[in-house]
């Protein structure tokens, strides 16, 4: 399911199906894109926040073009202790690698791979990150 912004409308809470996995996309051409990320970000239970939250960054493959500086996605991830990805979805390899990876994102938060909890792969992120 797409939202352009949260909160979800609350007519349709009793249709909506549980949420395992935000993916926050960002488009690195767009101040706007990052303002709206950031506004939405008030209305996640701070729960999410533990390994069923990322940052999906757009458009880097054209540094020229960008209106945001990838440092700023980067702190957003680092408060938020999320991961952030960086992906150009022009490009079909990198396009069907992010979806794989979120797709094994999505498994792991929604509990279908026994042994691994969102927050314990989130922590394995972070610790080969630094």
């Amino acid at each position: 399911h797409l939202a352009t912004s949260l909160p979800l409308p609350s007519e349709r809470d009793h249709l909506r199906p549980r949420i395992d996995l935000i993916v926050f996309m960002i488009d690195i051409k767009s101040k706007y894109s990052l303002k709206n990320v950031e506004a939405s970000l008030a209305y996640v239970d701070a729960s999410f926040f533990l390994g069923k939250v990322c940052f999906l960054v757009t458009g880097v493959g054209r540094v020229n073009a960008c209106s945001i500086e990838t440092n700023a996605v980067c702190k957003l991830g680092e408060a938020y202790c999320s991961p952030v990805l960086f992906c150009e979805l022009e490009l079909e390899g990198i396009r069907v690698a992010t979806a794989q990876r979120l797709l094994r994102m999505l498994q792991i938060c929604a509990g279908h791979i026994p042994g691994v909890s969102a927050l314990s792969f989130v922590s394995l992120m972070r610790s080969s990150d630094d």
